[in-house]
């Protein structure tokens, strides 16, 4: 009886550091990808270390790479201590589920954030085409310049450049770029293009008038993100509150966890528990959303 505890908080002391690691680690890589990112922009290429630093600094990379892609997983490891704490295996099959979940929202974040530096790269890429345009260069030259140095075509970009140097239909090919997630700015470049082409407006102008627009835009969504961060934290805050609970009985000895997993009583109050902590976090959700989208 005496001895039951010590390999679950030795595991559990593991797991914190573990987890403590993996922080630093990805300080650490985030600091060096800074590095790489002013190097760049200063005109500069980053500098590789030579033999087995390089080397270690590879694999480093390669395996915070590999954390970044698979960061749903971690959620077994985690189970796993709950399971051992709590000496039942209701929280691996729970982590079990949460893996394919927590993956999805981790997706959907990413492609959210790729969307973002998409519609970006937009923008950029109209200054640039009129930058180009008003130094006295052809439509079809500028946009190709620009569409290399900005990068805001994505997978499209072959077909518009394509379309652009050989006489294509430029607005079709940007109406199809368009699709993509973030570039819907695109979309009124390729009217820009065709009322340039057919009436013989000025592209420039209309570019301008674009990029204006969309940079507009984006403000108005920072702005907005901005008058939000005090909801999302609130959400934030109301999703810890268990789980402080939780910690702050086991501080006193009272081992919430085995009353929870392994008592009736505490399996219907874990089961309605979390059942209203689901329902009230995905209404938050939905109402901070909901400002969001309007």
């Amino acid at each position: 009886m005496t001895t039951e505890p010590v390999p679950a908080r030795a595991l559990a002391h593991g797991a914190a550091a573990l987890c403590a690691g993996l922080a630093l680690w990805w300080t650490v890589e985030r600091r060096r990808g800074a590095g790489r990112a002013r190097a760049l922009l200063a005109g500069g290429t980053p500098a590789a270390a030579p033999g087995a630093g390089g080397a270690w600094a590879a694999l480093a990379a390669r395996g915070w790479t590999l954390v970044r892609e698979r960061r749903a997983w971690l959620c077994l490891p985690l189970a796993g201590v709950l399971a051992v704490l709590g000496g039942s295996p209701l929280p691996l099959v729970a982590g079990a589920v949460a893996v394919p979940l927590v993956g999805r929202r981790l997706r959907a974040a990413e492609r959210r954030r790729a969307g973002e530096a998409r519609a970006e790269r937009v923008v950029a890429l109209c200054g640039a085409v009129v930058g180009e345009l008003r130094a006295g260069w052809q439509p079809a030259q500028a946009l190709s310049f620009a569409a290399r140095e900005t990068g805001a075509l994505g997978a499209e970009e072959a077909a518009v450049l394509a379309a652009a140097r050989f006489g294509g239909d430029v607005p079709e090919a940007l109406r199809r770029a368009a699709a993509q997630d973030g570039a819907d700015g695109l979309a009124g470049m390729a009217a820009c293009w065709q009322v340039a082409v057919d009436g013989g407006a000025g592209l420039a102008a209309g570019l301008d008038r674009l990029e204006a627009a969309l940079r507009d835009h984006r403000e108005q969504r920072e702005r907005l993100r901005a008058e939000l961060a005090g909801a999302w934290a609130t959400v934030a805050v109301l999703a810890l509150l268990p789980v402080a609970g939780i910690g702050l009985g086991a501080a006193l000895g009272a081992d919430p966890l085995r009353v929870l997993l392994r008592t009736p009583a505490g399996l219907g109050c874990l089961a309605v528990g979390g059942a209203l902590e689901a329902a009230g976090l995905w209404w938050a959700a939905r109402i901070v959303r909901g400002g969001e989208r309007a």
